[in-house]
């Protein structure tokens, strides 16, 4: 009899997650928080601590054809410290690993660092370790961010109430088209050499697929106000995806209105060139590591006025379900359609 062999695709990258962590038994005191949020927590004297770690890998991740590798070192460290500003905390160092085939140069580490360096003095955080070693592979990218807080301080994604105002930071679904743009233009260099890539009316969504900026700075401007969102999360797998996360840990519904979504003219018209729905992009998009969080409706005037937080919906009952009220008032299903790992 031939043993059971249950495929990671039918589990998906978070039922794997599940999977795993039914395993995982936490035997300090000092672990506040193990897996199942953007980072973990853990006691440290009058502060938490909270800790991510993420892999990014050629081929999966990025595609050196038309990723410089200046961007993708501040990539790298940005989709980190992006999980520590989603728990509400300030990063503070990072840790990076690589693994490396011969083809890659002393020059071109020097490039992808030159990158982390830049990124490392953009957030303010310090470079304390890693580890370097061989792949018979492409080039892979592991970094672990550390950040802080006070423990009140800290959202996590279960603490979301019903009538809590959903929020987001800057505008969505550039990432997604940006990254299309991109792997047109590498079509039509790969089909004639010749071409060289026009990507000159393209800066905005190009910009935000390889070199992505974490929103450090609405932590630090939250802690000015005196705000602490009741939930959080970062916008990594589209926002559709991430409101998924956030009710299930909750336990709530939401209601989100189209008409409130951000999304830049020059996203939403380069969506519409490519014969994409801008609205599909900015729900099921991904990679704008852009903030969703929830506020009490309390505080509602403390950010109302805030040029870069959209107020795009509310929290309801987790039996209403979760739903994207149309321009023309129709209520649709939300469906998460976000990046698949596996």
């Amino acid at each position: 009899m031939s043993e059971k062999r249950t495929e990671i695709s039918d589990l998906g990258e978070f039922g794997l997650i599940d999977h795993l962590n039914e395993k995982v038994i936490i035997k300090n005191s000092s672990t506040l928080k193990g897996i199942g949020d953007d980072a973990a927590v853990i006691e440290a004297g009058d502060m938490v601590k909270v800790v991510t770690t993420d892999l990014l890998i050629e081929g999966v991740h990025f595609d050196l054809s038309y990723a410089p590798l200046p961007h993708l070192g501040f990539k790298a460290v940005a989709v980190n410290v992006s999980d520590v500003a989603a728990m509400n905390a300030v990063p503070k160092q990072i840790t990076v690993s690589i693994a490396l085939s011969n083809r890659f140069s002393v020059e071109a580490i020097d490039a992808l660092y030159e990158g982390i360096h830049a990124a490392c003095e953009h957030y303010g955080v310090d470079l304390i370790g890693g580890d370097t070693t061989a792949s018979r592979s492409g080039l892979v990218i592991s970094v672990t961010a550390i950040g802080q807080a006070k423990p009140e301080q800290i959202s996590y994604r279960s603490g979301a109430k019903e009538n809590d105002i959903l929020c987001v930071t800057g505008d969505l679904g550039a990432a997604l088209v940006g990254l299309q743009i991109l792997e047109r233009e590498k079509e039509v260099f790969l089909a004639n050499p010749e071409m060289k890539p026009d990507l000159g009316k393209y800066t905005l969504v190009t910009a935000r697929q390889l070199k992505p900026d974490a929103r450090v700075d609405i932590i630090h401007e939250l802690r000015e106000m005196e705000v602490v969102p009741t939930s959080m999360m970062d916008i990594s797998d589209g926002l559709a995806s991430e409101i998924f996360h956030i009710c299930k840990a909750s336990g709530v519904g939401a209601t989100i209105y189209e008409d409130k979504l951000p999304i830049d003219k020059q996203t939403f018209d380069t969506a519409v060139e490519l014969n994409l729905d801008p609205i599909t992009c900015v729900m099921n998009g991904g990679e704008d590591y852009e903030l969703l969080f929830t506020i009490d409706q309390k505080d509602f005037a403390k950010l109302e006025k805030h040029p870069d937080i959209h107020f795009i919906g509310h929290i309801s009952k987790a039996e209403e379900g979760k739903f994207l009220v149309t321009k023309s008032g129709t209520a649709v299903q939300i469906k998460a359609q976000g990046w698949k790992h596996f």
